[in-house]
C-alpha cells in the first residue's frame, strides 16, 4: 500500500509539472492582473465638469472643509442651484480685468460660478475680507490656498490653489431657499 501511495504521488507531480511546462495550469490558476483599488472609491477624474446654467444667486458665502478622502470648497447662494465650470488651468485671471491672481500650490483650479456676488441692487452679497485668502485653508492635505478672482457681468470667480492635478467633483444641493455649490479635492490619485 505504502508502495502504491508513493507511485500515486509520483505520477501526481508529474503531472502538474507537465502541466506547468505546457501553460495549462496558468491558464487556471490565473486570475485578472492586479488592479489597484482607487483611492478611497473615487474615481472622479481631472477633466473640466460644467453645467452652463445662469442664475441670479447671489453668492453669500464661501467656506471650506476636511474630510478623510478629500478637501471641500462650498459656495452657498441664496435662490437656485448655479451653474459653473470648474478646471485645472494654468492661471487664474480676476474678472473684468484679466491680471493674474497668484496662487500656491502645483496647479490652480478655476472656479466659476455662474452667479453674481451683488444683489439686483448692486450691492455686495458677499464680499471676502481678505482676497488673497477668502478661507483659511491651512493644514489641509489638498488646497493651498483660495481665492478671490472678483464678480462681473453675473458670474464670480475664485482660484483654488491645489497641491498637485489631483481628481475633483463638483455637484449643487437645492433647499428651500438656498443652493450650494460643491467642490471636492480628492487628497491623492
Amino acid at each position: 500500500m505504502t508502495t502504491r501511495l508513493t507511485t500515486r504521488t509520483r505520477l501526481a507531480v508529474r503531472s502538474l509539472v507537465v502541466a506547468v511546462a505546457a501553460g495549462v495550469l496558468p491558464l487556471v490558476a490565473a486570475t485578472a492582473p492586479a488592479e489597484a483599488a482607487p483611492y478611497c472609491g473615487i474615481r472622479w477624474g481631472s477633466l473640466p465638469k460644467s453645467v452652463s446654467t445662469m442664475v441670479r444667486g447671489p453668492v453669500t458665502n464661501v467656506r471650506s472643509g476636511q474630510h478623510a478622502c478629500y478637501d471641500r470648497l462650498v459656495v452657498d447662494l441664496r435662490g437656485t442651484a448655479p451653474g459653473y465650470t470648474v478646471k485645472y488651468v494654468t492661471n487664474v485671471y480676476t474678472e473684468g480685468r484679466g491680471t493674474v491672481v497668484p496662487l500656491r500650490g502645483g496647479a490652480k483650479l478655476l472656479v466659476v460660478v455662474r452667479a453674481p456676488a451683488y444683489t439686483s441692487t448692486g450691492s455686495p452679497s458677499y464680499l471676502p475680507r481678505s482676497q488673497a485668502n477668502v478661507v483659511n485653508v491651512t493644514g489641509y492635505r489638498t488646497f493651498r490656498q483660495v481665492a478671490w478672482a472678483g464678480t462681473f457681468e453675473g458670474q464670480t470667480s475664485l482660484g483654488l490653489g491645489v497641491r498637485a492635478r489631483l481628481p475633483f467633483r463638483v455637484f449643487t444641493i437645492q433647499d428651500a431657499r438656498s443652493a450650494r455649490l460643491v467642490i471636492d479635492v480628492a487628497h491623492r490619485w
